[in-house]
């Protein structure tokens, strides 16, 4: 798990390109107290409606949650879902200025019906529409400039008819040729569309149905051949509760189960996944260590109802979650640090390791962590080089949510960090400060 967080505390803004089928996702959410009279079928109360984007329009709100600047290629009618969709991206920050008005297609809307947390219904207004040759033509002689200073290229496929064959092997070429990578979320049964993509994450349908071949062939067999069809460079197989897979032309395969606390709704899992994976790559993280951060976001996504988002800030959390004495950290992992700590009231006590774990510093761990249960607590070890077994000690204590090694890491944490309460034990007493910083007023740094 500390590869984990230190390859999320190496996401830096990126800008990606997403291209693909955008649609209108709306929610009706109500209560079921009676059924009808003129059916069996129960009547919904509503309570609550909401639209949002999807397709594509969720994997850049998902983008955007993931701190990337997001520029999209795609296509609305001209109606009022239309309308609807490109404003709610507008106001997300992303860059429409690709997103085509196509006159004579209707933007494709599917409805969602509600209750106590349960999806009764989906209702899906939309007919599938191959991209006319005159504005398939137009987006030809803009490509170039859409790819300009992007890090990623994110193809998120609906099967609606905007992804033309021509189009995408355009979009791969031209990416190929600036180095760009490729991420693909396909869909049909002929991958070969995809053919020099960098990495394709079909789920395991999909998988098979791309490599013709029955389930009870072996997934390495489906993985061989799709690898083979496409000249891909990594194929990465979803497998809903089981978790996902990974393979690469040289037949290497790792295997990710999944971590999730509850399945309440598996919409928008593979656009969590597709988001994460994006990011991972356009930042050079290693896709094992992407696929893992994606596979623990997809976790999330499916405790939620609907089309979750996942930020840093909930992921970093989650990261914690799974390995809680995994509590200690330096320079290379504060940012997890940082992102864990967003939005939430904490702690700081400054401590030295010389004394080891007295009486005195006990009670106070003690006194601090049982007044406020949803206030976080952060111990900054003041020593330079603090005692290993102590710091195992502390970091075992229940009592105890984060520690902070080496002054240049508190002094960069301090930067970002508005604590609640501010202490430092010091003659065994419990003395409060104003700001975090009077902690470095005996550390080596400040003595320097």
């Amino acid at each position: 798990m500390v590869k984990l967080i230190g390859a999320l505390s190496r996401f830096n803004p990126v800008k990606v390109l997403l291209i693909g089928d955008f649609m209108l996702d709306t929610y009706t959410t109500g209560k079921i107290r009676r059924i009808s009279p003129e059916a069996p079928v129960p009547v919904l109360h509503v309570q609550k409606e909401e639209s949002l984007p999807g397709g594509a329009g969720n994997v850049a709100l998902n983008l955007i949650s993931l701190g990337a600047a997001v520029s999209v290629l795609g296509r609305v009618g001209s109606d009022s879902a239309g309308e609807q969709l490109k404003g709610a991206l507008d106001a997300e920050g992303v860059d429409t200025a690709g997103l085509f008005v196509q006159k004579g297609f209707k933007t494709p809307v599917k409805k969602r019906l509600i209750a106590d947390a349960q999806q009764l219904l989906r209702v899906d207004f939309e007919t599938i529409t191959a991209l006319p040759l005159p504005l398939e033509e137009t987006i030809f002689k803009k490509i170039g400039q859409f790819l300009e200073d992007v890090n990623i290229v994110t193809i998120s496929d609906y099967g609606k008819g905007f992804l033309s064959r021509a189009l995408i092997k355009k979009v791969i070429q031209l990416s190929r040729e600036k180095n760009i990578p490729v991420i693909v979320d396909p869909k049909g049964d002929d991958f070969s569309r995809y053919e020099g993509a960098t990495v394709l994450k079909p789920n395991l349908s999909e998988a098979y149905a791309a490599a013709k071949l029955p389930p009870d062939v072996s997934l390495e067999q489906v993985a061989e051949r799709i690898l083979q069809n496409t000249n891909v460079d990594l194929l990465l197989i979803t497998r809903s509760e089981v978790g996902m897979t990974l393979f690469n032309k040289e037949g290497g395969q790792i295997d990710f189960p999944v971590r999730s606390k509850e399945v309440k709704d598996v919409t928008g899992a593979g656009d969590t996944v597709l988001s994460m994976i994006s990011m991972a790559f356009a930042n050079g993280i290693d896709i094992s260590y992407g696929a893992q951060l994606a596979n623990i976001a997809a976790g999330m996504a499916i405790e939620r109802l609907g089309c979750a988002r996942i930020n840093l800030s909930e992921l970093a959390e989650r990261l914690l979650e799974f390995d809680v004495v995994n509590k200690v950290f330096d320079e290379e992992h504060l940012f997890a640090l940082q992102q864990a700590l967003k939005d939430k009231k904490y702690t700081v006590l400054g401590i030295e390791s010389l004394g080891g774990m007295t009486t005195p510093l006990f009670r106070c761990l003690k006194k601090l962590s049982s007044r406020n249960k949803e206030q976080k607590l952060i111990i900054y070890i003041k020593d330079s080089d603090p005692d290993a077994e102590f710091v195992s000690l502390l970091s075992s204590l229940s009592e105890v949510d984060f520690i902070v090694l080496k002054c240049e890491s508190f002094k960069n944490l301090c930067e970002v960090i508005q604590p609640h309460e501010v202490y430092a034990m010091e003659s065994e007493q419990l003395i409060p400060l104003e700001h975090p910083k009077e902690l470095l007023r005996h550390s080596p740094l400040h003595a320097k």
